[in-house]
């Protein structure tokens, strides 16, 4: 355990008042979620806020210890709270989870890649508990704050599972020398944030910084992917479906919203009908067995195996079926989202969404969505936003029933006009476009 004492020697900081010898176990820089398993909270400094203005809100919730840069915000020196002061409490974190993960000799799992980290993370996760006791990072805390974090939530765990994300260079180069991982997983390289780094090629690079931290680890890829297939590297484990790999998936049958193939022999039911996380269970059972799962395990793990919340999320409500997706979107996502939506009987709709963080490379993307929603012979398409707007005229142009609006709030308005009893709706779009309120309009409606 690491008591305030040892964050002072690790992160060379100051004891504005209160204790030295508290020890602190779970650390959180979000008052929201403070409970009695919160011993430390962490003022950081945001776009639109600065965490530190919320010390007395965490301490009134009961955390033992808050680590704050910015001294001007504590209103008085009060022996009873414990305030350590640093330079940096983002760096203070960093150097904290350093630390933490060389007191622990266990097997950590790291993954990456343009789609499909939290789905891979999860499925992973489900196999590993099924023999150890696991930890993994939650929700979307695959940043330079969340894997910190997580981290320093380590307990008695057997196995650690981080999912780690990046938009620029160095940014995995930093997180995989924080998580020292002894497996690494690459998802694919499509071309999410392709706009920031320029190239696949360029993306490949950056997601390759996972294994920078590792030593004598196992890297495993996707051998399907035209660019991971290029890595070499000593440990490697590949995975695949159309290419000769150390596991394969055979015999896929695909539906609608289950699918089911084989493993090693190993005969498997998923529940859910997207040929990604036939990939995704394939990674899980490739991590599974390096880490000695019992094959009988790993199958009946992932056949009990739930999505997230907001990833190909099924929801039946008011005659229809809602396929919400809206986590996030990138080009190869949705290709993957509307392949299953393609499988599903009649009437098939696809409400779309700007894809951001692509740049000069956006039109090209939007043009391409239109072609996969030619191709999947989608019914109607609806596209909000100023991106979705391409892809709205290229569907035009090819005679596509489709519909165009500039808001979430003008598409609600003209909605119930274009979707039918017993529709199976697609939702998806990137993350800010916020089409989480069309969901939410169309399973909360009142029908007349």
């Amino acid at each position: 355990m690491i008591s305030v004492n040892d964050i002072l020697n690790i992160c060379s900081g100051i004891l504005f008042s209160g204790k030295k010898n508290i020890v602190c176990k779970n650390f959180t820089n979000d008052t929201r979620k403070i409970n009695n398993n919160f011993d430390v909270y962490v003022g950081i400094k945001g776009e639109n806020y600065d965490g530190n203005f919320f010390y007395k809100e965490a301490f009134n919730k009961g955390v033992k210890v808050c680590i704050l840069d910015n001294e001007e915000v504590i209103d008085k020196k009060n022996d009873n709270e414990t305030i350590i002061l640093v330079e940096d409490t983002v760096e203070a974190i960093s150097k904290l989870a350093k630390y933490k993960r060389e007191l622990y000799d266990i097997a950590v799992v790291a993954i990456t890649g343009s789609v499909g980290k939290t789905s891979v993370k999860d499925m992973i996760y489900t196999v590993l508990s099924s023999e150890y006791k696991v930890l993994r990072t939650e929700g979307n805390m695959n940043n330079h704050i969340g894997v910190p974090l997580t981290i320093l939530s380590l307990d008695d765990h057997d196995i650690l599972v981080v999912e780690m994300g990046m938009n620029h260079f160095n940014e995995l180069h930093a997180l995989s020398n924080i998580v020292k991982p002894t497996i690494a997983v690459i998802t694919n390289i499509g071309t999410a944030h392709i706009g920031n780094l320029g190239s696949r090629e360029n993306i490949l690079k950056a997601k390759l910084e996972i294994i920078d931290g590792m030593y004598n680890g196992t890297l495993i890829i996707n051998n399907d992917n035209d660019l991971l297939r290029t890595v070499k590297y000593d440990n490697l484990i590949t995975i695949g479906i159309e290419n000769d790999s150390d596991y394969v998936a055979k015999d896929i049958e695909m539906k609608a919203f289950s699918s089911e193939f084989y493993i090693d022999d190993e005969y498997v039911s998923l529940p859910v009908g997207s040929l990604a996380f036939v990939y995704n269970a394939l990674f899980a059972y490739a991590v599974g067995r390096k880490l000695g799962i019992d094959k009988k395990n790993i199958v009946s793990s992932l056949e009990k195996f739930k999505l997230s919340p907001h990833r190909l999320e099924v929801i039946n409500e008011n005659d229809y079926t809602i396929i919400d997706d809206t986590y996030n979107a990138s080009l190869d996502s949705v290709k993957n989202s509307l392949s299953l939506l393609s499988k599903v009987d009649g009437r098939k709709v696809f409400i779309f969404a700007d894809i951001l963080e692509a740049d000069e490379f956006g039109e090209k993307i939007h043009q391409n969505v239109a072609d996969i929603c030619i191709e999947n012979n989608i019914d109607v398409i609806i596209c909000i936003g100023v991106l979705a707007k391409i892809t709205y005229t290229k569907l035009k142009d090819n005679n596509a029933i489709c519909y165009y609006f500039e808001s979430n709030k003008e598409a609600i308005k003209e909605i119930d006009k274009i979707v039918v009893k017993n529709d199976t709706i697609l939702v998806k779009g990137s993350h800010s476009m916020n089409l989480l309120e069309i969901v939410n309009y169309l399973r909360n409606k009142k029908n007349p």
